[in-house]
């Protein structure tokens, strides 16, 4: 079992904030423009190993690409959310976050 170091707040922060800022302008984004800021967000929890947003985040990559906007993206952001936020000591958040995602994909 890998061991996660804990992830500094300012950067739990840092990616809550910019998820709650394309959030908030996702109805009159367009998909390249949330895509754009979506790049931003995954490199940050990437470089600090926090894989369930990269997990969601690539969901919503295949979302936008299928069309999906407005309320949908909504929906994908809350999702993200809640994946920056998660506790990464739990060893399967990113199974979690991914089969909420094939779910949410797939119908």
């Amino acid at each position: 079992m890998a061991h996660h170091l804990p992830v500094q707040p300012e950067i739990r922060a840092e990616l809550g904030a910019r998820v709650d800022a394309v959030s908030a302008r996702a109805h009159c984004s367009r998909p390249g423009e949330i895509a754009a800021e979506l790049e931003a967000i995954r490199s940050l929890a990437r470089r600090n190993g926090i894989r369930p947003a990269v997990t969601v985040i690539h969901a919503i990559d295949s979302a936008l690409a299928r069309g999906e906007h407005g309320a949908l993206v909504q929906g994908w952001l809350a999702i993200l959310r809640d994946a920056v936020d998660s506790d990464l000591s739990e060893p399967n958040a990113e199974t979690l976050f991914t089969a909420a995602c094939s779910v949410r994909l797939n119908g």
